[in-house]
């Protein structure tokens, strides 16, 4: 008896993160998946191309001290006149254009995750106050949200972005450029978000489980964060990864209208801005590695938004 009591005393040996990753579904899946795989290491090596980007380019283009007119509008390092130390070549101003595109994906990478994530938050609190209460507040709420959608992405963001601009100093326009963008884009962009968790809230409410925690007394706040959210959260994350890639092409668009990014913070759209006014003087390399760029940027993004929304859907396993 004493021995059975030992036996059952030794805990469980809990296993880490990385070991339950890899006998985890979602692993098998990419792992079986060759396009998404490459997806997500093409995504990886341009993430950690924006994160060490210090470590892999001698100039930083934000500084305008580094900036030397001398070295201005040479080729890439394989044409002629190319030199080794500009890999893709250099714009105007002397800007290295290889190191431009590591600055400024770090910038779109940003936006468009402060942007996912504040749209997030709204659409969760959103969609779980509307499913759970239902009535009067579902009306009103929806019917703001089918208000948004009526109206173009782009229109709305073009429209709070020259609105904030008007409102704020000439000092602070620059400096709040970025927060500007986050806020117009993840003004439309939280209806999606409601929508889904608003739809996954209604089929959750009704359940066993929802219904014993109302009647023992648990408060509204706590059943929607401590039991409906997390089971409206797989849907969510697909919307999130598709959206990543959608709030990243907005800002570029905004920025290459010239209602983004300033010059001296170029993010990807800026680039793309900046390379269109010497497209037809010859300088065709200002304006076509951004644009491959963000082309294989937002690609990888939508590739793994599809995958997972494949794989994280059940009818299909």
């Amino acid at each position: 008896m004493q021995q059975h009591n030992q036996i059952a005393a030794v805990p469980y040996p809990q296993r880490s993160f990385l070991t339950r990753w890899r006998e985890s579904d979602l692993w098998w899946s990419l792992k079986h998946s060759p396009l998404a795989l490459g997806a997500a290491i093409v995504l990886l090596l341009i993430v950690l191309g924006a994160a060490f980007a210090p470590l892999l380019v001698s100039q930083n283009p934000f500084d305008m001290a580094q900036l030397d007119l001398l070295n201005a509008e040479l080729p890439p390092a394989w044409e002629v006149e190319g030199q080794k130390e500009f890999l893709l070549g250099t714009d105007n101003q002397g800007r290295d254009v290889l190191a431009a595109i590591l600055y400024g994906s770090r910038i779109s990478l940003l936006i468009g995750a402060a942007t996912v994530a504040l749209s997030f938050a709204i659409g969760i609190t959103v969609g779980l106050a509307a499913g759970y209460f239902g009535g009067r507040i579902d009306n009103f709420l929806m019917r703001i949200g089918d208000t948004i959608l009526s109206i173009p992405t782009i229109l709305v963001a073009i429209l709070v972005t020259s609105m904030f601009r008007q409102i704020l100093p000439a000092n602070l326009r620059e400096a709040m450029a970025a927060l500007i963008l986050v806020l117009a884009i993840s003004m439309t962009s939280w209806v999606q978000y409601a929508r889904t968790v608003r739809a996954a809230t209604l089929v959750e409410r009704r359940k066993e489980y929802v219904q014993a925690a109302t009647l023992i007394g648990v408060r509204p706040l706590k059943i929607m964060l401590s039991h409906i959210l997390p089971n409206t959260l797989t849907p969510v994350m697909v919307t999130a990864t598709l959206n990543l890639g959608l709030a990243i092409l907005v800002e570029a668009t905004l920025s290459f209208l010239g209602l983004g990014m300033p010059a001296t913070q170029p993010s990807l759209g800026t680039l793309i801005r900046i390379g269109n006014q010497y497209l037809f003087s010859g300088q065709w390399w200002v304006i076509l590695f951004p644009s491959v760029y963000l082309c294989i940027l937002v690609l990888a993004v939508n590739l793994l938004g599809d995958w997972l929304r494949d794989a994280l859907n059940p009818r299909l396993k």
